[in-house]
């Protein structure tokens, strides 16, 4: 008896279907780290679907034409993804969480709060959040590690302070955003912050 197998899927999908798997691939959470590629990602994604759907109409020759371009694409893109899943995430310099070793976290704070009395406020909550960070390590609570983002410092210390996670995952949230998304902080953004860094110093 013979028998008959499950014809493959077809190697040029319809725009709809390019469409969906585009979409899956570029809501991959890797792609969060870099605003920059993930809009180029997201172009080249449209651009994508475009074309499948000028192929779609068009003669034979100019379809084929088409699809060589989609392809050249989809490999664009999958190079694109390869780099991003493979380098590490690198913060150099005043963009790290701490990115001068030798500031105390009483330093850290007063500068918080001077910038919180000039109404800098996205000044205060990173200064505020780094006065944290700092002020753990000072107390044995925290491992110095250079280059760690903000929420690995919350991570790391998520089990010494339960009660206080939520606060924790939003001060980091609030930090990552006004640092590294260049966001406006409020001042009540700000004294959050502040506010647990007290707490936190607090603990005992």
């Amino acid at each position: 008896m013979t028998t008959l197998l499950a014809p493959d899927p077809p190697l040029d999908p319809t725009p709809e279907e390019g469409r969906n798997l585009l979409r899956g691939e570029l809501l991959d959470p890797a792609y969060h780290q870099d605003d920059l590629l993930r809009r180029l990602l997201d172009g080249l994604g449209r651009l994508f679907v475009d074309v499948l759907t000028a192929a779609s109409s068009a003669p034979p020759l100019s379809a084929l034409a088409a699809m060589v371009v989609g392809l050249a694409l989809v490999v664009l893109l999958i190079w694109l993804a390869t780099r991003v899943r493979s380098a590490p995430r690198r913060i150099n310099g005043d963009r790290q969480v701490v990115p001068d070793r030798s500031v105390t976290a009483r330093e850290w704070r007063e500068r918080a709060q001077v910038a919180l009395d000039e109404a800098r406020c996205s000044d205060a909550l990173v200064d505020a959040f780094r006065a944290l960070a700092t002020r753990q390590v000072e107390v044995g609570r925290l491992d110095e590690t250079p280059g760690a983002t903000a929420r690995e410092v919350v991570e790391a210390l998520r089990s010494t302070y339960p009660h206080s996670t939520e606060r924790m995952s939003e001060s980091a949230r609030l930090f990552e955003l006004v640092l590294y998304g260049d966001r406006e902080a409020t001042r009540e953004q700000a004294l959050l912050v502040m506010s647990l860094d007290d707490e936190l110093a607090g603990v005992r």
